[in-house]
């Protein structure tokens, strides 16, 4: 677990996004902006702990950055390159305080359709949540060279297609907010289970998705979705202490020491939640932040109430059909009306190619052909999903389930 970062570091991370936003939408080139930002938080970081955080330190990271803005521009060379990109960009507004609205307006410029889902992630948590690109490529493992050519690729799209730094209205806005929550939820969903690697979480990259989330929240605190999304985390991420044993080992959820979960998060999670799914239309988030608060609410495993979540699926399946949903109804399923009626849901999932090759497919199948009886037929399964997942951690837990199941026989 990586320690909690300096009051210096805090800070900057903070205004970082708003600090860029302001010099993107005074100046536009958001590369040139994103850079002199970066210069500014270097000196910040140099300077404050020794001479002190200054009285105003938004207007401070501003004033230096915008000082090395101004030199960049006076070269030849981004002259001739503001004149080219200036048919892409917003000419220069009038001068005024930044306010968070400049971070949504980032966030949703970070998103711009034209990227990949990657590619949206990789800038949001440079331009927005202030990562070097060096922690980037760590928490992805790609190298560095490789995630700044990914950055790199992003921010010229950007400027490419038009994307300019104002709010985008009507039905693209939306689509937009949907873009930018699903970023957020793959960083969150990267960190509490990492897809590859020698280990199961990466709590500080969680951590970096609910402090956006929550930065979102307060910008608009009536969308459901966004409440609905700051839930699900908070829940999902309060189990984080008892998800792995002292040697690193997973603990599925029904193994778990509960009292290792953090009451806190579920209590403002819960609070949420709940209150979202009184003042607004059940979407997606709001409806899985609602399992998870069945989930967390149990004081046992056993005490689980498998009939509401399975209802609950039952309401997510019908807003936002997948082969996800439906392979964690088979769970819900299998708890309620036994193994076997799990067991059935999957077999219509195994031709689909979008869970064939995944491991929580075979996963799902060994565990309740195990609940079944089958033990055979379940330690095959367990094998199979093994080597289908990246994750060291999951692949231990997986291999051993299915060593265990011959020990039985």
């Amino acid at each position: 677990m990586t320690p909690d970062p300096s009051p210096t570091e805090g800070l900057l991370r903070t205004h970082a996004p708003q600090v860029l936003g302001a010099l993107v939408r005074r100046y536009g080139h958001f590369d040139l902006a994103e850079d002199a930002v970066q210069e500014a938080l270097l000196a910040a970081a140099r300077q404050w702990p020794g001479q002190g955080t200054p009285d105003n330190p938004r207007g401070w990271l501003i004033k230096v950055a915008s000082r090395r803005l101004t030199d960049a521009l006076r070269s030849e060379e981004a002259r001739r390159r503001r004149e080219t990109e200036a048919v892409a960009l917003e000419p220069p507004g009038p001068t005024r305080a930044p306010s968070r609205d400049d971070t949504l307006t980032l966030l949703f410029l970070c998103c711009h359709p034209a990227l990949t889902p990657s590619s949206q992630i990789a800038l949001t948590l440079r331009a927005v949540g202030g990562l070097t690109t060096g922690e980037i490529a760590r928490a992805f493992l790609v190298p560095e060279k490789t995630m700044g050519q990914r950055i790199s690729r992003a921010k010229r799209a950007i400027r490419q297609t038009g994307g300019r730094f104002t709010q985008p209205t009507g039905p693209e806005r939306g689509a937009r907010l949907a873009a930018v929550l699903r970023a957020l939820y793959l960083i969150f969903n990267e960190g509490y289970t990492a897809t590859s690697g020698a280990v199961l979480q990466r709590i500080e990259l969680a951590a970096e998705a609910i402090r956006l989330t929550r930065a979102v929240r307060e910008l608009l605190p009536d969308d459901g979705e966004v409440a609905g999304l700051l839930a699900l985390m908070l829940l999902t991420h309060a189990r984080r202490a008892a998800r792995a044993d002292a040697d690193g080992n997973l603990v599925p959820l029904e193994e778990q020491d509960r009292t290792l979960w953090d009451r806190d998060q579920i209590a403002e999670g819960v609070a949420l939640v709940s209150a979202a799914l009184t003042t607004s239309r059940p979407g997606p988030y709001q409806l899985q932040a609602a399992i998870a608060a069945v989930h967390d609410e149990a004081e046992r495993a056993a005490d689980t109430d498998w009939p509401q979540i399975l209802a609950l699926y039952d309401v997510l399946r019908r807003v936002d059909p997948g082969p996800v949903v439906e392979l964690n109804r088979a769970v819900a399923v299998a708890m309620v009306h036994g193994p076997h009626a799990g067991l059935t849901l999957l077999e219509d999932l195994a031709g689909d190619p979008r869970l064939t090759e995944h491991h929580r497919l075979h996963a799902v199948r060994a565990h309740l052909l195990e609940r079944a009886g089958e033990r055979e037929a379940a330690r095959e399964a367990y094998r199979l999903a093994a080597g289908h997942t990246l994750s060291a951690p999951e692949r231990r837990y997986l291999q051993l389930r299915a060593a265990r199941l011959r020990e039985k026989d």
